[in-house]
């Protein structure tokens, strides 16, 4: 397992995490990759987004049914602008490549805002670290362990 996966797992041990993390055949960057390997819905993949909000990283965890909304996430948590970040912030944000961003293992805890969506599907799908790995969670199990906030974030139409 990469060394970023371990570092993932270890963070969702040291949350009472019980599900595994589950290494792909196949890199999964995209939600529909990820389920095609899962055999899931789309929606039911947790996308971790990452967003510098007045510069500050917000890590937004939305369901790969649909796209975040960044005027509705300004509005949302106050800020003055919301943009998706660069690889470069991710990376800095994270310690985790773009592809593979987990919601957990940061070197810092993340302002997060996870997706209402999300709660529709018994068994959500997340990254562990790295583009071949994911685990799977819930919607409740997300907001426990990130002390993310839930939000309804997706675009609408």
């Amino acid at each position: 397992m990469h060394s970023s996966a371990r570092h993932v797992a270890d963070a969702l041990r040291e949350r009472g995490v019980t599900g595994q993390v589950r290494e792909l055949p196949d890199p999964a960057p995209t939600a529909a990759t990820a389920a095609a390997q899962l055999g899931c819905e789309v929606g039911a993949i947790a996308n971790s987004l990452v967003f510098s909000a007045d510069g500050a990283p917000l890590l937004v965890l939305t369901s790969g049914a649909h796209r975040v909304d960044t005027g509705k996430v300004t509005a949302l948590i106050g800020a003055g602008r919301v943009q998706r970040a660069d690889p470069e912030f991710v990376r800095e944000a994270t310690g985790q490549a773009i592809g593979g961003v987990a919601p957990v293992g940061h070197p810092q805890p993340l302002r997060t805002l996870v997706d209402q969506w999300l709660d529709g599907y018994d068994v959500v799908w997340a990254a562990a670290g790295h583009p071949h790995t994911v685990f799977p969670t819930s919607f409740a199990e997300l907001v426990r362990i990130t002390g993310g906030a839930p939000a309804d974030v997706g675009a609408s139409g």
